[in-house]
């Protein structure tokens, strides 16, 4: 049986693969969350304008809720051609349609020049922005999770993940400095559009690092196999025969993980400066500390998945966000920044503890030529039902009950869906991700009582091909 090790990284590869997928990531998700940041602090006033404030603040949100439905669509269709020709062709193609879309929103007419056509318009690029990222990030840790070393693939795939705080962190920091440094009126004026243009300056670093790297060997290894073989089903028909059951898990995973991420990241911004009253600076510096130690908890959460499993880390970050959903509102009510900053940082802190063993908990579950889309389905759908209505939620609970106790029990809620959908799933971390072995009907893989140590991999996430072999166990 092929493992992991017949396909090692050449020399300092690895190390180069993963800056790549960060740089990527967090490029990509500068620009998504900050579309999130504005939504909460400026379209409301230059695109939304007459409308009660939070009235105003919650039709920007639902601009920023169509980012999330077409991430689903941008699932489908990088996964198809991913999974077709590979991952890294169509990374940069997301990148190139994130940088153009952000850019464009930095030279949009308010509603004050061209009236409705504005958020039209805003709506429009949102869209762009969603379908990008819907391609990126199942390419970005299928790459780095294919590279190599089986051992560490919880703590490796765990640094695309780390782009997420890393573009939360870029994103706030600039829109913060602009904050800090320019009036209110200059700000509304033309400050808040550097931070989208500055955007076409990264796109152009990360294609150039994006475009030095090999494609992913176990990707080629499957395609060489395929290439002699019978011909393949479509890699999303094949997803929904064989791994329906891995999908539904994926997107019951994401639940509490997306819905804690906006609330405590986009919708703490409209909680401490309308309910708290905090000063707008106070809120964004609380977000912009908090992402920095998020931004370091997470590979330290991947390596621990490496040693205890994917899923008893997965759950332990679940039901700590669980747990402090209460306190979190709580220290926010304090209307101090201590408390506010204590509020968001553990909170991230707790969330990394589901994002960090994501990337490689997702990437066991597919087999190679059905990996791509299957990752970025099941966590691209789940943003439908997750992220997408989260600050919207969020800010209507707010302006019906005044209080942060509501929207405590909802995320409560999506707790309660992620532990039972992680609680059910298998353990993958010692499946090996290039093996053509037997995979179960289910789409689950099976390992012989007394699994190996990681490395040598001896479960199999199922015929890089696609294709089934006799059935077997559920568990690793």
């Amino acid at each position: 049986m092929t493992t992991p090790a017949a396909h090692p990284p050449t020399p300092n590869s690895l190390p180069r693969i993963v800056v790549a997928s960060l740089i990527g990531t967090t490029i990509e998700w500068y620009d998504f969350f900050l579309y999130g940041s504005a939504a909460a602090l400026v379209f409301n006033k230059l695109f939304f304008p007459g409308s009660d404030p939070l009235v105003g603040t919650l039709l920007s949100f639902l601009t920023y809720a169509v980012g999330f439905v077409a991430r689903p669509v941008g699932a489908l269709v990088f996964g198809h051609f991913g999974d077709r020709v590979g991952r890294k062709r169509l990374l940069v193609v997301s990148l190139v349609m994130m940088g153009g879309a952000t850019c464009a929103i930095g030279v949009l007419p308010t509603h004050a020049a061209v009236g409705a056509v504005a958020p039209v318009l805003l709506t429009v690029l949102r869209l762009v922005q969603g379908f990008a990222l819907g391609g990126e990030w199942g390419g970005a840790v299928l790459l780095v999770s294919e590279h190599g070393d089986a051992r560490r693939r919880g703590f490796w795939a765990a640094w695309p993940q780390t782009g997420a705080p890393a573009g939360q962190l870029l994103a706030t920091g600039v829109l913060s400095l602009l904050t800090a440094s320019t009036s209110e009126s200059a700000f509304l004026s033309w400050g808040w559009r550097v931070p989208f243009l500055l955007s076409g300056v990264l796109v152009v670093v990360g294609l150039w690092i994006r475009l030095s790297v090999d494609e992913s060997p176990v990707f080629k290894a499957a395609l060489a196999r395929a290439s002699s073989g019978e011909p393949e089903k479509p890699p999303l028909v094949a997803v929904l025969r064989d791994h329906w059951r891995d999908v539904l898990v994926a997107m019951g995973a994401r639940m509490a993980e997306n819905i804690s991420y906006y609330v405590i990241t986009a919708f703490i911004l409209v909680y401490a400066t309308e309910q708290s009253q905090l000063p707008k600076q106070s809120a964004l510096d609380a977000v912009l500390i908090g992402s920095a130690v998020h931004f370091a908890a997470i590979p330290a959460w991947g390596a621990l998945s490496d040693r205890i499993g994917r899923r008893p880390v997965y759950l332990i970050g679940a039901a700590g966000v669980g747990l402090w959903a209460f306190p979190f509102f709580a220290l926010a009510d304090s209307g101090n920044f201590g408390g506010l900053l204590i509020a968001v940082t553990v909170g991230l802190v707790l969330h990394g503890g589901m994002y960090a063993p994501q990337a490689a908990f997702f990437s066991e579950m597919f087999a190679t030529r059905m990996r791509y889309s299957g990752a970025s389905i099941g966590a691209q759908f789940a943003s439908v039902a997750a992220g997408a209505p989260a600050p919207l939620i969020a800010t209507a609970l707010l302006a019906e009950y005044g209080s942060g106790t509501p929207v405590a029990l909802y995320v409560i809620a999506a707790v309660v869906v992620t532990l039972v959908a992680v609680g059910l799933a298998p353990e993958t971390r010692h499946r090996d991700l290039d093996a053509p072995g037997p995979e179960s009907r289910d789409g689950a893989a099976s390992a012989p009582a007394g699994s190996p140590t990681p490395g040598t991999a001896s479960a199999s996430p199922g015929p890089a091909d696609g294709r089934r072999g006799p059935g077997a166990g559920r568990r690793c």
